[in-house]
């Protein structure tokens, strides 16, 4: 079995080619870099996006095609508005991270609708304003709206296939509760025409043939970022989770067949997520935001000069054996999971005359690993399922004072994945479950096998010591910006 895997990111279009035993190789990848005309706005252009993904599935067919079907991952919530019959998009597609809908999403909440400015409901709207104001365009089936994947589908069908896997549909808010379908009452407040609207289909299934393919493969899998790494991780099975490390990060937990009973955000500050969907039937999930990971390395590297390289913090950090109690908030865009404050803001606390490089170094991967306790603790509660170990991927997975970290925050073992980006594994593996490859999603869970495995050091007395110093810090970052801390979407 070998199996093509498109996946698109928030910066670039990666190809490579998966085995049945997990073997990723002919990676190729073509940067699509986002761009930020103004403050909080965030766009991509679609054009060049569909040109980089067969510009990458031609690459990696070429070095070790043919293939029997091909997966496709992808950002989430990103939005893409274009003419039905010439596939040409109207305008630049909006990112997920971009924030223009804002005051939307204040106006829907006075009306008793909650959206985040992160989904794609508010974003189709603004496109539609912007090209289409009065909506004739888009009622009579000239325009369709698509996220990433609808848009990737379409380019490698070469036709008019028009289709959504559940899990980017469930991100985009504008379908039902129980994920049965599209929200009429959401169309209607934001004038979105039913008919622009992809077919919801499974995320492991043929859905048509990449056509403009040599071979014409069919698509067989399709999911959202955050899932793909759930199943590529193998966390199949109620109570697994893993956690992806990037720019952000992102804990996702695998519930089951029965939805979490919170409609939009759990007591513990998780929402309920489509993990996936295969044969008509959802599984559920849980899922836990850090706004600020990454970031907070690069920022060490571009704005204070602390480290030559994200590489380098491992190589600081190691040069210490502790903080000497300094402690970091990592709340440089706001916090996410549990306590959802934009307006806090990062903080460090402790610092003294004999505070050096290293202490502020390792300070801030501390940081980040207390708040990845912080997701997983989140889920716990809100699931009620116990998560005996912690799968991660991303690339913070690879620096070794972080991993051992998160281990000792978490006080479980944090099980390294194979890969750095999970992503690529789960969309074939969803592909192959389609194909026939795997039978089923027990067997995924049985074929994981970690590249490594960091128990955690020390007693629960000094972890639960450890983790109040750093929760007071957090305390003293919350509501550093009053206007932004009494947003809540």
């Amino acid at each position: 079995m070998t199996i093509l895997v498109i996946d698109v990111g928030t910066s670039g279009v990666r190809g490579a080619i998966v085995d049945g035993d997990g073997n990723v190789t002919h990676i190729h990848h073509v940067p699509v870099l986002p761009d930020s005309p103004f403050p909080g706005l965030v766009e991509f252009d679609a054009t060049a996006m569909a040109a980089a993904v067969l510009e990458v599935a031609g690459r990696s067919l070429a070095d070790g095609g043919p293939v029997e079907a091909v997966g496709i991952a992808n950002q989430r919530a990103s939005t893409v508005v274009w003419e039905r019959d010439s596939g040409r998009p109207v305008g630049p597609g909006i990112g997920w991270q971009d924030l223009r809908t804002v005051g939307t999403c204040l106006e829907l909440q006075a009306q008793g609708i909650r959206c985040a400015p992160n989904a794609s409901a508010t974003k189709v709207a603004a496109i539609l304003d912007q090209v289409d104001p009065d909506r004739a365009r888009a009622e009579r089936g000239d325009l369709v709206f698509g996220t990433v994947d609808s848009w990737v589908a379409r380019t490698l069908s070469g036709t008019d296939l028009h289709v959504t896997d559940a899990t980017n549909a469930g991100v985009t808010g504008l379908v039902t509760r129980e994920a049965s379908g599209w929200d009429p009452a959401m169309l209607d407040a934001l004038r979105i025409p039913p008919t622009m609207l992809a077919t919801i289909v499974d995320s492991s299934g043929i859905v048509g043939e990449a056509a403009a393919l040599d071979g014409a493969p069919p698509i067989a899998g399709m999911a959202g970022d955050q899932q793909a790494s759930l199943v590529g991780q193998g966390c199949t099975r109620p109570g697994l989770a893993k956690a992806t490390f990037g720019t952000g990060g992102m804990l996702d937990q695998c519930v089951g067949p029965v939805r979490p009973p919170f409609p939009a955000r759990g007591a513990a500050g998780t929402f309920p997520v489509v993990a996936w969907q295969r044969g008509g039937a959802v599984t559920w999930g849980i899922e836990a935001i850090m706004l600020s990971a990454g970031t907070c390395v690069e920022w060490l590297r571009d704005d204070l000069g602390l480290i030559g390289s994200a590489d380098e913090s491992e190589a600081v950090a190691a040069a210490c054996d502790d903080t000497g109690d300094v402690w970091f908030v990592p709340a440089l865009l706001g916090l996410g999971t549990p306590v959802w404050d934009f307006g806090a803001r990062g903080t460090f606390v402790g610092i003294t005359r004999g505070s050096g490089r290293p202490h502020l170094v390792r300070a801030v991967l501390e940081g980040i690993a207390h708040r990845g306790a912080d997701l997983l603790e989140a889920a716990e509660h809100d699931s009620g399922l116990a998560i005996d170990s912690l799968r991660i991927d991303g690339g913070m997975s690879a620096n070794a004072v972080f991993t051992q970290a998160l281990a000792d925050a978490c006080g479980r073992p944090v099980e390294i994945a194979p890969v750095l980006e999970a992503t690529t594994l789960g969309a074939a593996s969803l592909a192959g479950l389609a194909i026939g490859t795997w039978g089923d999603e027990g067997e995924l869970a049985d074929a994981w096998s970690p590249r490594a495995i960091v128990e955690p050091r020390g007693t629960d007395t000094d972890r639960r010591a450890r983790r109040e110093r750093w929760l007071a810090a957090r305390a003293r970052s919350e509501g550093t910006i009053p206007e932004l801390s009494a947003l809540d979407f």
